[in-house]
């Protein structure tokens, strides 16, 4: 019985050409993940301004509910948090501290093709209108 392996030329191994179709639909998946996991990456960084604002409504809530006017400083309210990480905290504003409150928290720092962005909120939640947060950023609800 005769084998074949010991045949001259017949070595193992991957040819250049599918070496380099390997290398290319790796770079073509490449090119469509990264663009995704940041994506992903920045609206989880984009979630600890929601959930940070979120905690102070709260607590601006509950300051009001006792004292008769929203708290002027964070250090008034009633909840020891940590600022964000990956956020700066601008200062409560307001024309009338009984009925409203604003605070903005501004995005530092490299933001995957995002840039610098703000996330507004005020006594009802949320503001849109005075954020520049993308709508591909914002959690879903």
């Amino acid at each position: 019985m005769k084998t074949y392996s010991n045949i001259k030329g017949n070595k193992g191994g991957f040819s250049l050409v599918e070496l380099t179709i390997v290398v290319v639909i790796l770079g073509v998946l490449a090119m469509m993940g990264v663009p995704r996991y940041q994506k992903v990456v920045e609206r989880a960084k984009a979630a600890e301004s929601f959930t940070y604002l979120a905690q102070i409504e709260g607590a601006q809530e509950r300051h009001n509910a006792r004292t008769g006017e929203y708290a002027k400083k964070l250090s008034q309210l009633d909840i020891t948090i940590s600022n964000p990480k990956h956020f700066k905290v601008g200062n409560f504003t307001s024309y009338n501290w009984q009925t409203q409150w604003e605070l903005k928290l501004t995005r530092q720092g490299a933001s995957s093709g995002f840039g610098a962005y703000s996330v507004t909120w005020n006594q009802d939640g949320f503001q849109r209108a005075r954020s520049s947060v993308k709508n591909d950023l914002l959690p879903v609800l």
